[in-house]
This record gives structure tokens, sequence and C-alpha cells, in this order.
């Protein structure tokens, strides 16, 4: 799909450089949100990722498009996963936990990004409105060869386990959480989708 604020994006491939460009853009903003909030001016961002400013603004008009731009290439990042992980041939159980475990490394980060983009009253969901129900899905295909397997309980639902780890992230991601709490969280959530039957 296309990238959160690339004009044009839907009818024309970005050249090699504007590719390059807009990794090293993204890149840059998000070590720069993570460090030091969203008050970096984006000139300071731009410096950073070695571009000029007309290029970061052609690539990210505002910062509400550059947001959604982070949280864009981490989210098809995990449905990319989802899709290698389903295409395995090893245990379905087994690769269910593996996917909870991206996504609660993943969704930590991004669950503080998006809350402090939030605060500052942006919206990106809107500004990405096709994210969840794909990721969603990603999910879904998971769990449910997982279930047809006998490895997690029939009655657990995608949006079930979506809503488990989205409040794990969040709280993993809170700074008076121990870094190990979110391993803590995992075996939970892992070893309440287990079957009764595969133990």
């Amino acid at each position: 799909m296309p990238a959160a604020g690339d004009a044009g994006a839907a009818t024309r491939p970005l050249r090699a450089d504007a590719v390059r460009n807009r990794a090293r853009i993204l890149e840059a903003a998000n070590e720069a949100f993570a460090a030091e909030g969203l008050g970096v001016p984006i000139d300071v961002i731009a410096e950073r990722a070695g571009v000029g400013v007309g290029t970061m603004y052609r690539h990210f008009p505002t910062k509400e498009a550059l947001g959604a731009a982070i949280l864009t290439t981490k989210v098809e990042a995990l449905i990319a996963e989802a899709d290698r992980l389903a295409a395995a041939t090893g245990d379905p159980g087994a690769a269910l936990e593996e996917y909870l475990a991206a996504i609660l490394t993943e969704g930590t980060a991004c669950s503080a990004l998006a809350g402090a983009f939030s605060e500052a009253g942006y919206d990106l969901k809107a500004a990405a409105p096709n994210l969840e129900p794909q990721f969603t899905a990603a999910l879904a295909r998971l769990l449910e060869r997982a279930q047809a397997a006998g490895a997690v309980r029939p009655e657990v639902q995608a949006a079930d386990l979506l809503a488990l780890m989205a409040a794990a992230c969040m709280v993993t991601g809170r700074p008076d959480r121990d870094a190990e709490s979110g391993r803590r969280l995992l075996a939970v959530v892992t070893a309440g989708l287990r079957s009764p039957a595969a133990g």
C-alpha cells in the first residue's frame, strides 16, 4: 500500500535515491522522536538524515505524516513477518508465539510513539486507516493455523489476541516497568492461549 505522506506514490514508484532518502528520514525521525520527543524540529531531522529540508517536506509535508509513515513501516514489517511464518513448515503453535514476541518488541515502541502523537493532538489512525485491518488479518492467519493444529484454544479470536497484545505493549512501554515485564506478560498470554489438550 502507498506509504503515508508520499504524494503520488499510488501512481508512480519512487526512484532508488528517493527510496534511500525516505528510509534515512524515517530512521532519523524514529530515533529522534524516541530519544527527544516530538518537539525535535523538522530541519534537525533532515540534517541527521543527510537530506535537505525541501526533500524532507516532499516526502512528509507534516509531522503527522512522518509519524504515520514510521508506524506504517513498522506494521508492514510485522505483516511480512506473519506471512513468512505462515508459509513455514514448522510448529504452528511455536510460530504464533514467535510472532507474538515480535509484536511485543515492535509494538512497545509503536505504542509509545502513537501515544506521544495522540497527546500532541495528532490522529495517526486517520492518517493510515488501512493498517489495523491488514495487521489483524495477518495475525488471524497465524492464529487459525495454530488452532487447526490443536495448539491454541479454538474459541480465541484474532481481535481478542490483538487487544491482549496492545495492552501488553502499552504497559511494557511505561517507564515504571522493569526490563523483564514484557517477557512475563508474554508468558502469561501464551500460556493462556494454549489448548488444554496441547498441555
